[in-house]
């Protein structure tokens, strides 16, 4: 039997796809009817792969529609996709020329289908990051607070940081509801929340951001996170190793609580110091200690046990 792969590329209001190896392309918009009738057409090619690049979320609702159909979708980092097509020389950029590209990214690569999240997760998802904004959005204004000398900017300043701080607690109150709803993240909650320098913030932004956590080894995982660091070698040189890639939004989220860590988790906090005895810059010895953090959450979440049960 011939194998068909798909290449999708969203936009806000159209869609446009190629299906190789047959070349047939077409366009169509986004409204409910237009999907329903694209997700018809798509199984009945019976596709052994259907690739589409994470757009914002606007892939979201057609990956979950070909999912409940049965149909294997994987959804990749756009960086993947235009890497490839540099590769290949394909520097021209049109909707119908990134479909084509990615449909041949499809072929030739063939990318894991990975679940897609279900409605109480991307729900979830979308929390954590308008908590995100809140708190970059508060950060702002208080940089604007100290420096102003007007007492009526000072006043309104005061004033939104105040609305901030409410949505915040209204955000978060709303997060923590949804988490202690269902029985599988309260208890993956728990066990996070046992590591010294892990908290509900951190613990709900890697229950919805890093599903993988305990599904994975040491290595997949930190590779995953972009924590891996990667040779740099090439003849006699050999380069500093450096991480690169993964998911930056989690990195980002473990920074604080790996300050935190470095100071009251004694197994991360060991390891830390022995790294700056070593001569290590203390930029490097964060992003091993996090990597060595990010790998204990992980054995914790695949042995469900709590961190005191589990070795260093």
């Amino acid at each position: 039997m011939q194998k068909i792969f798909i290449g999708i590329d969203i936009a806000k209001d159209t869609i446009d796809i190629s299906v190789l190896p047959s070349g047939d392309k077409w366009s169509v918009g986004t409204t409910s009817a237009e999907l329903s009738k694209t997700v018809d057409r798509l199984v009945a090619l019976n596709p052994t792969n259907i690739v589409m690049e994470a757009t914002g979320g606007y892939e979201t609702r057609l990956a979950a529609l070909l999912v409940t159909t049965g149909l294997p979708v994987a959804v990749v980092n756009p960086r993947q996709v235009r890497d490839f097509g540099r590769a290949l020389g394909i520097l021209a950029k049109t909707d119908a020329i990134d479909a084509h590209l990615i449909a041949l990214f499809a072929e030739k690569v063939q990318p894991e289908c990975r679940p897609i999240s279900t409605d109480d997760e991307r729900a979830l998802k979308e929390l954590l990051i308008r908590r995100r904004q809140l708190v970059d959005m508060r950060t702002a204004e208080l940089n604007r607070q100290q420096q102003t000398n007007s007492q009526q900017v000072y006043n309104s300043i005061t004033q939104l940081i105040d609305f901030i701080n409410h949505e915040l607690d209204t955000i978060e109150h709303e997060i923590d509801k949804r988490i202690k709803a269902s029985p599988v993240w309260r208890a993956k909650e728990k066990l996070l929340q046992s590591v010294p320098g892990i908290g509900k913030v951190t613990a709900s932004m890697l229950i919805i951001t890093l599903p993988e956590l305990g599904q994975l080894n040491r290595r997949q995982i930190a590779s995953l996170v972009g924590l891996a660091p990667m040779n740099r070698d090439s003849g006699t040189f050999r380069g500093r190793r450096m991480i690169t890639g993964g998911r930056a939004s989690i990195r980002s989220g473990l920074y604080m609580p790996i300050l935190s860590a470095v100071r009251y988790n004694p197994k991360i906090k060991q390891f830390y110091d022995r790294l700056i005895d070593a001569g290590k810059l203390e930029k490097v010895a964060l992003t091993a200690s996090m990597r060595k953090l990010l790998t204990m959450l992980n054995a914790i979440i695949r042995e469900n046990q709590p961190w005191r049960s589990i070795p260093a």
